[in-house]
């Protein structure tokens, strides 16, 4: 029995770290798109950059929503979350040596593993 409580545990704990790292990154996508790209211009501002990233927070907040609910189907969200904030990641990339982009590329990277490893664990 205490061998359940504590694979309830760490699963529990690996949700709520996985619904903060959805959050932020949500966060932080949206915050550098709408303060920070748009204002820099040229390729910070291409349609393409600009989606994907509207793309990564709004599949950072659904993720976070289906585990907040409870959503059996939140492995499925949290798969393609993983997929996309990867691709999030390698655009963000593109800038080298912007401090904004790579924060906002790594704060990706970090939820794209969250992602995954709740994607695998529910598998």
């Amino acid at each position: 029995m205490a061998i359940q409580q504590l694979n309830l545990q760490q699963v529990n704990s690996q949700i709520q770290n996985c619904i903060q790292d959805c959050l932020d990154c949500y966060s932080v996508c949206l915050n550098t798109v709408s303060t920070y790209c748009v204002h820099q211009g040229g390729m910070h501002a291409e349609p393409a950059h600009i989606r994907l990233m509207l793309d990564c927070a709004e599949i950072c907040q659904t993720s976070a929503n289906f585990m907040l609910r409870s959503s059996d189907l939140h492995v499925r969200t949290c798969a393609t979350c993983a997929e996309i904030c990867d691709r999030c990641a390698q655009n963000c990339d593109r800038f080298g040596d912007d401090s904004q982009m790579r924060a906002c590329a790594d704060m990706c990277r970090r939820c794209a593993e969250s992602c995954r490893q709740m994607a695998l664990a529910r598998a």
